[in-house]
């Protein structure tokens, strides 16, 4: 079973100054963290604060792209975490053609906000990571992770917060 999750916000891991996408369980306080590249942390920040580029970026091709070939992203998935990877796919629509494609978290996580559509986790996926996150080598325990995430306000999650 899927759990849907929506961005809590984006922000600076404190340990590392490598980008978080926080993600919350939309029907409990669970959160988890999914470190992403500074590229694909401004990707989804310009969506979020609805900045346009004078250029298609990378993640408005892609949008634009099946939009023109009348392909629908209906959903994304977090499906797994591998070696302290996470996987994703994106689920599109062809017409009656359903297509699954291997995904960046950070690139699906993208693209779902560009295409307006909800944004879920693999059940296993949420367990382990809210309860295993190391974060990048040598980062913070679980357990400070934890903590830290679970005690975030507004303000903490600074102009990207949702």
């Amino acid at each position: 079973m899927d759990v849907e999750v929506r961005i809590r916000g984006l922000m600076m891991d404190p340990s590392t100054n490598m980008p978080i996408v926080v993600l919350k369980d939309v029907a409990s306080d669970t959160v988890m963290p999914v470190w992403v590249g500074i590229f694909e942390a401004n990707a989804i920040a310009i969506e979020i604060e609805k900045v346009s580029a004078p250029r298609p970026m990378t993640h408005d091709l892609t949008r634009n792209l099946m939009r023109h070939l009348n392909a629908q992203l209906e959903r994304v998935v977090i499906t797994e975490l591998r070696e302290d990877t996470f996987f994703a796919v994106l689920w599109l629509r062809q017409g009656d053609e359903v297509v699954t494609i291997d995904a960046r978290p950070s690139d699906a996580i993208a693209l779902a906000l560009r295409a307006d559509c909800p944004i879920y986790v693999a059940e296993q996926v949420m367990q382990t990571a809210k309860l295993n996150t190391s974060g990048p080598p040598e980062g913070p325990t679980a357990e400070q992770l934890r903590g830290w995430l679970e005690g975030l306000n507004d303000e903490d999650l600074g102009r990207y917060k949702m």
